[in-house]
C-alpha cells in the first residue's frame, strides 16, 4: 500500500460553492495513480463515477514513479509524474502520492475520499477575489466534418494562462501481472494520452481548428478530448481559467 497523508480540510467552517449554471464546468478533477498501487483501485473507480457529472472534467493520469516495485504501468507518462511534482512545488507543501487528485489545479486531495474532493471542489470556489475564481473563463468544442474547433472566449479579469488540449481514452481495462495488484484486472476512466500545447491566452477571444486524425494519432481508444485553460506561474501549472471536453465521435 502505497503512503500518503490524508487530506486536511482547511476550512474549520462549512464551505459553499456558488450556484453552477446548465453546462457550466465547475471542477476540473485531475487523479494521479498507478497500477502498481494497491490504495488506487477504490480511486479510479469513484473517477468513474465523478465522469459522469456534467459538470466535471475528470482526468486520469497515471504515473510511472511506481514502476520499480515490479509492474511498469502500461498507461504512465512521466510528464504526468513532473506535473504532480510542479502542482506541489506550486502549492509549498511536497505532498505527492497515489491516488492524489488536484481539484481546479491548485487544491490536492485523497483520490479515494469522495467527501475530501466535494471539499476541495467547494474550497476553489469560495474565494472572494474574482481573479482567483476558477473556470471563469468560457470554452467551446465542436466536432465536425472530421475537425475540432476550439473556441475560448474574451475573459478580462482571467490573468494569462496556457491552452492545452488532451486526448483521451474514456475506458481501458488493464490486468496487472506483477506488483501489488497483481492477477487483477482494472479498469481506467478517462486516461489522458498526450498534452497538446495550442498557445498562450491573455484574455482575448481565440479560436483553434485542429484535425481529429491528428488528436487520435491512429490510436484506436482515443475517443474524447478535453481543452484546458490554466494559469502557468513561473513555469509550473496553477489556477485552472477555464475548461471543457467532448467525444471526438
Amino acid at each position: 500500500m502505497m503512503n500518503y497523508r490524508p487530506f486536511a480540510l482547511a476550512f474549520a467552517f462549512a464551505v459553499f460553492a456558488s450556484p453552477v449554471t446548465a453546462g457550466e464546468t465547475r471542477a476540473v478533477v485531475e487523479l494521479f495513480t498507478s497500477q502498481g498501487c494497491s490504495s488506487c483501485p477504490a480511486a479510479d473507480r469513484l473517477l468513474g463515477q465523478l465522469r459522469q457529472d456534467p459538470t466535471i472534467v475528470a482526468l486520469s493520469l497515471p504515473v510511472d514513479y511506481w514502476d520499480y516495485l515490479g509492474w511498469k504501468d502500461t498507461l504512465a507518462l512521466h510528464g504526468h509524474t513532473l506535473r504532480q511534482q510542479a502542482y506541489a512545488q506550486a502549492r509549498g507543501d511536497r505532498e505527492v502520492y497515489t491516488p492524489q487528485v488536484v481539484v481546479n489545479g491548485v487544491v490536492h486531495a485523497l483520490g479515494s475520499d469522495k467527501e475530501a474532493i466535494e471539499t476541495a471542489i467547494a474550497k476553489t470556489r469560495a474565494e472572494s477575489r474574482a481573479d482567483d475564481k476558477p473556470l471563469t473563463v468560457p470554452v467551446t468544442l465542436n466536432v465536425a466534418d472530421g475537425k475540432l474547433t476550439v473556441k475560448v472566449a474574451e475573459a478580462a479579469d482571467g490573468g494569462r494562462g496556457e491552452i492545452w488540449m488532451c486526448p483521451y481514452a474514456s475506458k481501458i481495462p488493464v490486468t496487472v501481472e506483477r506488483g501489488e495488484n497483481r492477477g487483477h484486472t482494472l479498469t481506467y476512466y478517462d486516461v489522458v494520452r498526450r498534452w497538446v500545447k495550442l498557445g498562450n491566452w491573455t484574455g482575448t477571444a481565440q479560436t483553434f481548428t485542429v484535425p481529429v486524425a491528428d488528436i487520435t494519432k491512429g490510436e484506436g481508444n482515443i475517443d474524447h478530448v478535453a481543452v484546458l485553460v490554466q494559469r502557468e506561474p513561473d513555469g509550473k501549472p496553477g489556477l485552472m481559467l477555464g475548461a471543457a471536453a467532448t467525444s471526438l465521435r
